[in-house]
Order: C-alpha cells, then structure tokens, then sequence
C-alpha cells in the first residue's frame, strides 16, 4: 500500500487477479461499502473507524462508501475489499489503481438536519439532496434520517410538489407521441389486489397508449413488477421498452431499470427496512414516477380499511387532497377512487400466486377470483373514462366485453411476448393449510398479518412464496376447513411463518353463526 501525497490518502496498486484491491462478494444492497484491516494505514493515520464516509477513485470513476473495520485475517493491512456494489461501479482493472481519501463534505445534510428540527425546505434545498442521493453520496444512516424526518405530516404540500420536481428532474423522462397516454396505480396496503396486468391488457387492446412501469414490494410480499416478472420478463431497458410500447401500445416492465426518478428506488429500499410510507413521500413517490413515465391522465386506486395502508376515510380524503394538489401542480389529470379495503383481493398473496390469479382472470376461468376481476374491470372503466375512450355509461360495458370475448389475453400475450416471452409460473414445494379451529362465519380478515405470514414464507424474495386465501368476508366455514395455505420454498421458512400463525389465531376472525 502507497501513501498519497494527499492527506489521508492511500494508493492501492492491484497486481494481476486483483489481489490488492479485493473483491468480497459481499451483497451490501444499493450501499457501497469498504472493507479495511483495523491495522491499515489510513486507518491508523487518519483515525477512521467504522461506518466512516471515504472516497475511491479509479481514473474518472468514483464513488463515495461507507467504511468497515475487519478483525482478523479476511483482509491483510495494506488490502482494501469491495462489496460487489462498489466492485460493479469501480470494474477495477489490474492496471489501474484506486485512491481512497476523505470525502468533501455532502452540504445538503445541513438541510436534512434544518428538516430534522421542523424547518420548511424550499425548491432549492430539496433538489440538492434529491441530487445528492441518486449521485450515492448518502449511506443508509443518512437516508434514514431523511425519511424519517419526511414522515408522518412533516411535508407541507409545497415540499411535497419540489420533492416531487426534483425526483423527476434528476433522472430519464419519457416523452411519447401521443396526446393521451394513461396509467394507473394503486396505493397498496391491500393483501393480493394485482389488477395491473389485466388493465393494462384491456386498456390497450382498446387502443389507449399505456407504458405501465411498476415498483418491486415496499412492504409488501409483492409488487406489481414482482408478480409480472413470473409471466414476462420485467427489467427492459428504455429502447426494448420503446419498441413494445410502439408495437402493442402498452408495457408493464420494472421502472428501476430505466432510470426514471431514481432517487424514489434508493429511498424505497430504505423505506422497506423501515418499513415506512409516510402520505407526502408515497405522493411523491408514486407522481414522480407517473410524469418521468409521460403519463398525462392517471388514475389513482386508494383501498380503505382497519388493515389496509389508508385505514379511515378521513386519512383517504386528505390523501386524495395531496394527490390532486400535486398532480394539479403538473397538469397531470388525475382520478382518485376509494375502493373497498377490509380484505384482500383475489386469492394469491406472493408474487407467482398473484400471477396464478391474473392468467385466471385474463383466460376467464370459471374458478378466477370473481373479487379480482371486478376489482380489475372497475379500474379499466376508471381510465378508459378519463382518457376519453368512453364515457361512465359505456366503460364499464367495453371493458367487461373486452376482457369476456378474449381480446385482452390476446393483448396480454402480446405485451409478453415483445417484452421477451410469456412464462408459466412454478407452485412451492412446501405447502400446509391452515384449519378453522370452530364452525362459525368470517367476519374480518387482517390483511397486515397475512402480509406478515407471506413475507415469513419467503416473499417477495423467494418468488413461489406466500400463501392462498380459501375464504372472504361472510363466508361461512367448518371446523377443519382450510382458511389459507402457505406456501414455503424451503421447510425453515414455512415453519417460521406456521409459528407466527400460531402465535396470532386471529388473522381470520371467526364468530357463530346465528
């Protein structure tokens, strides 16, 4: 290892097979992290310890990580390792070497710390830290603490517009040809609920322009891309999404892969750990990523309930405020509906049940989850509505032909097959039911639990995980009739989620029938 002439600073030259600067193979997610022997130089000159911000530089490239101290032989003291995150940014080359040195101050922190203390944040401020975020130079600490100081009703609507603004302007925006191009989306909360697909097959087989880019699970066991990704592949970059766009007028394809407001993907994963979703951040979240995609009419789906992510209707009309107020800002034509959220919709809760559940609803199987379909078809009139397709007496009408005569799974695999080619879905090996203990009938269902249940299974990441709801609100049961099934990629995985049913009986709520 070779001193800089900077302060601070150490060279690291790699010899062949890169030996020097190491890569670990360490998954540290979207953070870049630098491994250092508590012995190194610069560790020991300048008197950086752990989680400590440095910089590395090959060349032009840089980054900006966040430094751990290894103990032990992993690492020798004149070696540096890279998690991959970093390795796949640097892509050091045995030739070159890289610098690593203290950063220059990130000075939009001082706003983030104004926000932690309740300051107002103007245009100005929130670009920079917007800026600052998609360029990496925040750890997870830092992002944290901008989130958590967003949360709950500390954005005022004119930060949540500039949050919005700046998210759209520091990333790809998609312009379109067209004068009308519609979307959807739905604010989640709600176990199941996957209408996309099928909206999107109906709206534009209808001949409405649809470029559909959806987000992987927050704090969900799957979202929209999650479960499209078991029938298409999801992760187009701009030019192929283009091209399916151009060809069968609409997509459903992964946003994070074309860059569009960036910095709502580094916050969400954030988010996920959090396990947070404040009102102005899911406003910004979800708009930015409509106008970057091009859209000029949406339409918003808002579920209800005492489980649901928006639980009365006070907290629905105050959200549908700020979603109207911030679209206005934009000129984006939105439509807010307040749907029914005290249950799940549909019967899969994962991503390849929930895809299970939209072939279902797309072929017109006898068995589809009739809640799914009408759900889905309510949404479909909703945008056929709003971009001037149709008006209220006929959408509904023109979307339940559409979907009946077969022209939008015709459409469907369409969009699959310009996207890369339609998939079947697999099942999970492991499988157990969980039994009505007592003859009584359903009278309410927790969605937030079944949420939890599924993600102990494995979802999102083990993709064939969650489980299948047997029965809704109403239904009558009998001792012993299955109530839902989980389903588990692996044994570990299915007993932890069978010991959190266990531990809370009441996730389907039974009473005696009169």
């Amino acid at each position: 290892m070779e001193i800089g002439t900077d302060p601070g600073t150490i060279i690291h030259r790699p010899t062949v097979g890169g030996d020097r600067l190491r890569r670990l193979g360490i998954d540290t997610g979207a953070e870049h992290v630098v491994y250092l022997h508590h012995a190194s130089p610069i560790c020991r000159s300048e008197g950086l310890g752990a989680h400590a911000r440095v910089q590395l530089r090959i060349g032009a490239r840089q980054l900006l990580a966040t430094l751990a101290i290894v103990h032990g032989e992993l690492l020798a003291p004149d070696e540096a390792g890279l998690c991959e995150s970093a390795w796949h940014t640097l892509q050091p080359q045995p030739h070159e070497h890289v610098v690593i040195a203290h950063p220059a101050s990130v000075e939009s922190l001082a706003s983030v710390r104004a926000k932690i203390y309740g300051r107002t944040l103007d245009d100005t401020q929130l670009h920079a830290i917007v800026r600052d975020i998609v360029d990496h130079r925040y750890s997870h600490l830092e992002l944290a603490a901008f989130i958590t100081a967003c949360s709950g009703d500390h954005l005022v609507t004119e930060e949540v517009i500039a949050l919005t603004r700046a998210m759209v302007d520091t990333g790809t925006r998609l312009r379109w040809p067209q004068s009308t191009v519609v979307d959807k989306h739905c604010i989640g909360g709600l176990a199941g609920n996957r209408t996309t697909p099928v909206v999107v097959a109906i709206v534009t087989a209808l001949g409405l322009v649809m470029p559909k880019t959806s987000s992987r699970a927050i704090t969900s066991p799957a979202g929209t891309a999650d479960a499209m990704a078991m029938l298409a592949p999801v992760e187009l970059d701009l030019a192929h999404m283009r091209h399916t766009v151009e060809r069968c007028g609409g997509c459903i394809v992964w946003g994070g892969a074309m860059n569009l407001a960036p910095a709502d993907d580094v916050l969400i994963r954030v988010e996920r750990a959090l396990d947070v979703d404040s009102a102005g951040q899911l406003v910004a979240s979800v708009l930015s990523k409509k106008i970057a995609a091009g859209s000029t009419h949406v339409v918003i789906d808002v579920p209800v309930g005492p489980t649901a992510k928006i639980r009365s209707d006070a907290e629905a009309r105050a959200l549908q405020e700020l979603l109207e107020q911030v679209a206005t800002a934009f000129g984006l034509q939105l439509r807010v509906l307040l749907s029914d959220g005290r249950e799940p919709i549909g019967r899969g809760i994962g991503p390849a049940l929930e895809a299970h559940d939209v072939l279902a609803v797309l072929q017109n199987h006898a068995d589809a989850p009739a809640d799914l379909r009408a759900r889905a078809l309510q949404i479909a009139a909703a945008v056929l509505e709003t971009g001037g397709l149709a008006g209220t007496a006929q959408a509904l009408k023109i979307a339940t032909e559409c979907l009946d005569s077969g022209r939008a799974w015709v459409q469907f695999q369409a969009i699959c097959t310009a996207q890369g080619g339609l998939r079947v879905p697999g099942s999970a090996p492991w499988q157990q039911p969980v039994l009505a203990p007592r003859d009584g009938v359903v009278t309410a269902i927790d969605n937030r639990r079944l949420s939890r249940v599924a993600k102990l299974a494995g979802a999102p990441s083990a993709p064939l995980a969650g489980l299948t709801l047997q029965v809704h609100g109403r239904d009558r049961v009998s001792t012993g009739q299955p109530l839902f099934t989980v389903h588990a990629q692996s044994p570990g995985e299915l007993a932890y989620a069978m010991e959190y049913v266990a531990r809370h009986p009441a996730i389907v709520c039974l009473e005696e029938a009169s």
